[in-house]
């Protein structure tokens, strides 16, 4: 078996397969395929995704992808709720049970680490924030700033400027908020002790060399404007604070609607922070010894995913 890949516990038969990997690497085409592949259904692992009011900004699946494999968490919420790690963990847990009481195996795939650490290992609940304190975040973001966010989590939560997203103002302003109403660091929230879950959790990587991945994001980019990514923007304007839209491909064109930077460097700025976002989604994944990296190729990967199976005699 592969060198560096942990199989020892794959005793059970319910199995879910985790697809992830950074943004534009391919991984919605491939998590279908498998998902065609063992007749099962897919939870998407995307923070952004799940909102019914972004589509073209989130790369939302097209309509015939959904169509092909039914998908779970997206479009599920609104902009107006709050989504969080914990509700996604609640959320796919009861959906995986569902799934399980007609199939062995479901298909997990996305983006968000957290989202599918919280899924794989549980999280320790963190306390109800005091709207207070959650809106007097939220107003003097918006009068400062990604650099007053930065300064506040250097000085508050030193342990999350060091280790967290500080280039995602919907991150910090989480960690800002916690820190302020419980005195400890979000990092503390994650469990120390991982939960076994009563399922069977396979995990595969899609990378590309960074000259591919970069090209494949610039093309997304083009495309998303292409089909009308500035007409959804501006549907939106009126709701540019809410922590749904502090993300990429949104931020920017508030930024420029609101005369932060020049119309014409808008989309330029996307796409490079689109690759920064990729690279610390490769970061976040690599730290996790469990996924085995591949090319983003079907047959590549049902062919790992058969023989890992095979070697415990399910399939």
């Amino acid at each position: 078996m592969e060198q560096g890949f942990a199989f020892e516990w794959l005793t059970m038969k319910q199995t879910v397969i985790i697809i992830a990997g950074p943004t534009a690497v391919g991984k919605t085409a491939i998590a279908i395929e498998v998902a065609k592949h063992f007749n099962t259904e897919i939870i998407s692992a995307d923070s952004r995704q799940c909102y019914k009011e972004l589509n073209i900004g989130v790369a939302r699946p097209l309509v015939k992808e959904l169509e092909s494999v039914r998908h779970h968490f997206i479009a599920t919420h609104s902009i107006f709720e709050k989504v969080t790690a914990a509700v996604f963990e609640k959320y796919a847990l009861k959906k995986t049970q569902e799934i399980f009481k007609t199939k062995d195996v479901l298909v997990m795939v996305g983006g968000t680490g957290l989202y599918i650490k919280a899924f794989c290992e549980g999280l320790d609940p963190i306390p109800e924030i005091p709207e207070k304190i959650h809106l007097e975040i939220i107003h003097f973001y918006k009068q400062n700033g990604l650099a007053w966010l930065q300064s506040e989590i250097k000085k508050h939560d030193p342990d999350f400027f060091l280790q967290g997203e500080i280039r995602n103002p919907a991150r910090m302003m989480r960690a800002l908020e916690v820190i302020k109403t419980t005195g400890k660091s979000i990092l503390n929230y994650k469990k120390a002790n991982n939960l076994k879950r009563d399922f069977n959790v396979i995990k595969i990587g899609l990378e590309l060399p960074k000259e591919n991945l970069h090209q494949n994001i610039n093309e997304r980019v083009e495309h998303m404007m292409e089909l009308g990514l500035l007409k959804e923007v501006q549907s939106l304007v009126m709701f540019q604070h809410f922590n749904a839209l502090q993300t990429v491909g949104y931020r920017e064109f508030f930024d420029s609607l609101n005369n932060k930077i020049p119309f014409k460097e808008t989309v330029e700025a996307i796409k490079i922070n689109t690759k920064q976002y990729a690279k610390r989604q490769l970061t976040w994944f690599k730290k996790d010894k469990e996924f085995l990296w591949m090319k983003p190729e079907a047959l590549e990967v049902r062919k790992s995913l058969l023989k890992i199976m095979k070697y415990y005699k399910k399939y």
